[in-house]
């Protein structure tokens, strides 16, 4: 059913760029991988040939500095995302920049922080600090161009690591250090739970917020190996309907109710976005296509658009590695024709 409250964000749709995901020497990588290399203009290109508005930039903090030197930040880095904000000005695609690794805080904890982003002050003085920068350096830039996404997907809250206060604190905190350089920047905040739980304590202080589009985890991390916590021998084949996760089953009645929340938070006045969604090359490509229609589709009905996680890799529409895919050449790449098509529908 549509929904019949306006999403005070737009319904920007597009895909993750992964050049500074990872602070590894690019040099030492393969080709395509996403390891502190410069943005590519052609992607901005293509993306937007395709009839689509948005980039996530997920960036991890360690490629322009690092936990034992926050204060420090590196201008040769710094140039190579002003050159992605400019791309998105030239090719009319708004640029959303994410840490996807703060000072204290990743998901998954590729490699672990030094200090707790939720708990510790160093921390929340070095997230502070590194979104000031980047507010005084595009300040003056519309937010029809620029967003900022604080930070990537805080985890399920637990007295331990991050209670709910604690996320509300020191999200609280990093708006307001922003605005002090730049009133007018647009900024989003995923949910909690992995970008799964909306945070309607938040409602009060003008933010968007980020959900995602993952589950059920049955179809969208099929078989993926980082997914250590799960054995896949006793998980069934991939399916839709009827998708496995953790034990229950899932339908698009299921997902309808999933998303139910992130309607109830439009209705209240606060805008919403999906930054990231799709699966894993291991999937079939024909369950994955009949589950993100669904699921495109009740986006749409609720007036809230996407990023696909990723454009270029094993989620994307190009150079996914799928072994059930026709691939199309597409300038030296290989283009998945059919899920290209899908998100240009909607």
């Amino acid at each position: 059913m549509p929904n019949t409250s306006a999403n005070p964000l737009p319904r920007w749709r597009g895909f993750n760029l992964l050049e500074k995901f990872s602070a590894h020497d690019p040099s030492k990588s393969a080709p395509n991988s996403h390891a502190n290399a410069p943005f590519r203009e052609t992607d901005f290109q293509w993306i937007a040939e395709w009839g689509f508005d948005f980039v996530r930039l997920p960036m991890s903090y360690c490629c322009w500095s690092g936990p034992d030197r926050w204060r420090e930040l590196d201008e040769p880095v710094l140039a190579q995302i002003d050159q992605a904000v400019d791309f998105g000005r030239r090719y009319g695609v708004h640029v959303c920049l994410n840490f996807h690794r703060a000072p204290g805080y990743c998901v998954p904890p590729m490699t672990p922080e030094p200090f707790n982003l939720w708990k510790d002050q160093e921390a929340q003085d070095a997230f502070c600090y590194h979104w000031e920068t980047f507010a005084r350096r595009y300040r003056g830039i519309s937010s029809d161009r620029l967003s900022f996404n604080l930070v990537n997907e805080p985890h399920f809250p637990d007295d331990s690591t991050m209670s709910r206060q604690d996320h509300e604190r020191v999200i609280r905190r990093a708006v307001a250090a922003i605005r002090t350089v730049d009133a007018e920047r647009l900024i989003i905040a995923d949910g909690i739970g992995c970008g799964t739980i909306t945070c309607p304590e938040l409602a009060d202080l003008g933010v968007g917020q980020s959900c995602r589009a993952y589950a059920p985890f049955g179809i969208s991390h099929y078989q993926s190996p980082w997914a250590t916590w799960v054995n896949w021998a006793d998980v069934p084949p991939a399916a839709w309907p009827g998708s496995w996760d953790y034990g229950a089953v899932w339908t698009r009645e299921t997902l309808e109710a999933f998303y139910q929340p992130w309607r109830d938070l439009i209705a209240q006045g606060v805008g919403v976005h999906c930054g990231e969604g799709g699966a894993y090359n291991r999937t079939p490509h024909a369950v994955f296509l009949a589950w993100f229609r669904d699921v495109l589709d009740i986006l749409r009905d609720s007036g809230i658009g996407f990023a696909l996680w990723n454009f270029r890799g094993s989620f994307g529409v190009l150079d996914s590695g799928r072994a059930d895919v026709a691939y199309e050449d597409w300038h030296g790449h290989r283009l998945d024709r059919k899920m290209l098509e899908l998100l240009r529908a909607f």
